[in-house]
């Protein structure tokens, strides 16, 4: 066995498995030293693993000696090959397949060529290193047009750059499947913020004192502190229009506070907040 190759056992598998599998996926060839196809498999995944060189993990359970995890993950024929990711079992097979197809399925989960170029130019991006970031991005896109995280780099380095058009362009080809969609979607949000009226705070928060009922001046104060970042309290001026007035400006307000909710994400206070008083505004 090699350095990425470990036996797991009943007393170690959600350690050695599940919790690693958070870090790194981990492959489970489930055997037993009877079993023919097993000793076929075995080598062929042993030396793949060698060769990603820490990519994914091997754990090897010897099912004659581990029975109450065969049984609970249900093996029926060996070899049974398990691949574990961020604690959920992620895709599975039975059988000796033959090492194209083992590459093939393990493609799936493991990080590719572009995938591996692109965190370098993260890495370079978030050293401040944004123009040799900006180069490696797109040059990994010369040869993989749709590649989802060089799009939202090169989206990222254009808004931090004041270009939000360019970036806006990147953000619309990442594909609504990708896993970076979800990010893509926040800061197109955010964009969509930042294109609010920006006006002189001070004068539009004078306006709104003595005019409290112009919705108006309210929403152009809203749209000029979201794009500024104050998210709390342009949602307050938001959620006061709604209450207002939901119709006003088409539901305008209601509208930039879902957008306020995207770029902030589901699991921050001001979302879960706000999102419960919109909804009794709405519905009372």
């Amino acid at each position: 066995m090699n350095q990425w190759t470990i036996d797991v056992n009943e007393e170690n598998f959600e350690t050695e498995v599940l919790e690693r599998s958070s870090q790194v996926p981990v492959l489970v060839d489930f055997w037993a030293p009877w079993c023919g196809p097993c000793k076929v498999l075995g080598p062929v995944i042993e030396k793949l693993a060698e060769e990603y060189g820490g990519e994914f993990l091997l754990a090897k359970l010897n099912v004659d000696e581990n029975p109450n995890l065969a049984g609970l993950f249900g093996i029926q024929g060996i070899p049974a090959v398990k691949l574990f990711k961020d604690g959920e079992l992620a895709s599975e097979f039975t059988g000796a397949l033959p090492e194209p197809m083992l590459r093939e399925f393990l493609s799936k989960f493991l990080p590719s060529a572009s995938d591996k170029q692109a965190q370098e130019a993260q890495a370079l991006e978030q050293s401040g290193k944004a123009a040799e970031a900006k180069a490696l991005y797109q040059a990994i896109l010369e040869s993989d047009p749709s590649h989802a995280k060089s799009l939202l780099g090169l989206g990222r380095i254009a808004m931090n750059e004041g270009d939000n058009k360019a970036a806006m362009k990147y953000f619309d080809k990442i594909s609504l499947v990708a896993d970076e969609r979800k990010e893509a979607d926040r800061l197109i949000a955010r964009i969509n913020l930042q294109g609010g009226a920006i006006q002189n705070e001070a004068a539009l928060r004078e306006k709104v004192e003595a005019e409290p009922n112009n919705l108006a001046a309210r929403f152009e104060l809203a749209q000029a502190l979201a794009g500024q970042e104050k998210y709390q309290e342009a949602l307050s001026e938001f959620l006061a229009i709604v209450n207002k007035d939901r119709s006003f400006q088409d539901d305008g307000a209601r509208k930039a506070m879902i957008q306020i909710f995207e770029v902030l994400g589901s699991d921050d206070p001001l979302t879960d907040k706000y999102r419960s008083e919109l909804a009794a505004a709405l519905f009372r």
